[in-house]
């Protein structure tokens, strides 16, 4: 009784300490990472994965597909956003651009209404600048995705 007494104790310990630096992330206004910069001259950003390569879950609406087409348009731009879904934390992203180059985008409504924020502000003539502004104070939950699939 006593060991599953402790055993039970050392997980929720464990639980804790790997839950806290998230919890604490979210709570302290910290800004997820993202890069200031468009990628360097020369250099490439791994690519966005295809609509085409989207199947099951990962396609059951309109706005999850047409979101890879976009981010397709301006990787650039998705590379210097941060992604208020903390995937920088729990799985190695490094900005918004991260969530696209796999099926998480697709997966995640944060992820979904941040790309679209974007791509409108971007089409609207936003610097990457602004639109990571406007990112960071929340403007993107404002997105609806059931309409997002008509944004051109």
């Amino acid at each position: 009784m006593i060991k599953r007494g402790l055993t039970l104790a050392c997980l929720g310990l464990l639980v804790l300490a790997v839950s806290t630096p998230w919890a604490t992330s979210q709570q302290d206004g910290a800004v997820p990472k993202y890069n200031e910069a468009p990628p360097a001259k020369g250099s490439t950003l791994p690519p966005i994965l295809g609509k085409e390569q989207l199947w099951g879950n990962n396609a059951q609406y309109p706005f999850q597909s047409h979101a890879y087409e976009l981010a397709a348009k301006f990787p650039a731009v998705l590379h210097q956003q941060p992604c208020y879904c903390y995937c920088d934390r729990g799985m190695g992203h490094s900005s918004l651009h991260s969530c696209f180059e796999g099926i998480h985008g697709a997966q995640c409504s944060v992820c979904l209404k941040e790309l679209y924020y974007s791509y409108s502000m971007n089409k609207r003539g936003k610097t990457a600048t602004q639109i990571r502004q406007g990112i960071i104070k929340g403007d993107w939950k404002q997105v609806d995705l059931q309409t997002a699939a008509s944004i051109n």
